[in-house]
């Protein structure tokens, strides 16, 4: 049974005339009635009833009527949900982040991403920042969220990155420090301070602040580590050490630590967040997705008007 001949039928059990059904269909009478013939011969039945001056459908044609009618709204259904899927207008992305990324503008966008492509599906997972590459490569993920921009080859996998947003990194300190009120300091004069570091087994961002340390000429003295960056405030905000973090969130515990900048030797020192994924990666709802999140991004790095 060819999807043609259902559509044959259900064209001509509306028209009730070859010579309509023909028009409509945009062929000739004699295929219309073989096609007509080969399926009442599959089926074993008529399904029509012919004279000279009409047609009408038989019994057996009604009861196939509907069932023919839903195998053409299913193909109709499918094919629309392949073209959506196709242009991005559905579909699924998952997405790594770390926990720190829910304190940025990320949370934002993808509600604003859902009011326009409702029937998108975005699945945010909370992860390490470890994991991210790899859960990436292994296709566990389409794209990521990484203050990381290092995108290596990874079996055989490449990875692609893309800059979002800028993050300058400050020293956060305990209320009542003796640098406190320093507006600006040199990584050098931290080396007498106990620090609280992000995991540096974990975290590519703790490895080069730790690495800026060591290039500054001391190994930091780390007395606590944790895995997030809003731990870290907690515990300077405690009076356990100072440490290294992205202004942005070091801003939201504005309250309870004091910031301070970093001289000019040490602009390299950042936390600006890029957005990772598959280089092959031909999925059109991913795509979708990166491209508005680099143009909400952009847009919020362009400088404002006086």
């Amino acid at each position: 049974m060819e999807l043609r001949q259902l559509r044959y039928f259900t064209v001509l059990a509306a028209e009730l005339s070859f010579t309509r059904a023909a028009q409509k269909l945009h062929v000739s009478q004699p295929p219309l009635s073989l096609q007509i013939a080969s399926l009442e011969a599959e089926l074993g039945a008529r399904l029509f009833r012919r004279t000279s001056r009409s047609v009408a459908l038989s019994e057996e044609g009604q009861a196939f009527l509907p069932h023919a009618q839903a195998v053409l709204a299913r193909l109709d259904e499918a094919r629309s949900h392949v073209q959506r899927v196709a242009s991005g207008l559905q579909g699924r992305v998952q997405v790594g982040l770390a926990g720190s990324h829910f304190l940025g503008p990320f949370p934002k966008f993808v509600q604003q991403f859902r009011l326009q492509r409702p029937a998108l599906e975005v699945v945010l997972k909370e992860m390490t920042p470890a994991e991210h590459l790899q859960a990436l490569c292994d296709g566990r993920l389409d794209l990521c969220l990484s203050r990381n921009p290092m995108t290596v080859p990874h079996g055989n996998a490449q990875i692609s990155a893309a800059l979002l947003w800028r993050d300058a990194v400050v020293v956060a300190l305990p209320p009542g420090h003796r640098l406190a009120a320093r507006r600006r300091l040199r990584l050098v004069e931290l080396k007498d301070e106990d620090f609280v570091f992000l995991r540096v087994d974990s975290s590519s961002f703790a490895r080069r602040m730790f690495d800026a340390c060591v290039g500054a000429g001391f190994a930091p003295r780390i007395v606590q580590q944790v895995v997030e960056v809003p731990a870290t405030l907690n515990l300077v905000a405690a009076g356990l050490g100072v440490a290294l973090v992205p202004a942005s969130l070091a801003l939201l515990r504005a309250d309870a630590v004091s910031i301070s900048s970093l001289s000019l030797p040490h602009r390299q020192l950042n936390g600006d967040v890029y957005v990772l994924w598959r280089t092959e990666d031909v999925s059109q709802a991913v795509a979708e997705f990166r491209q508005q999140l680099q143009a909400s991004a952009h847009a919020l790095m362009a400088p404002q008007p006086v």
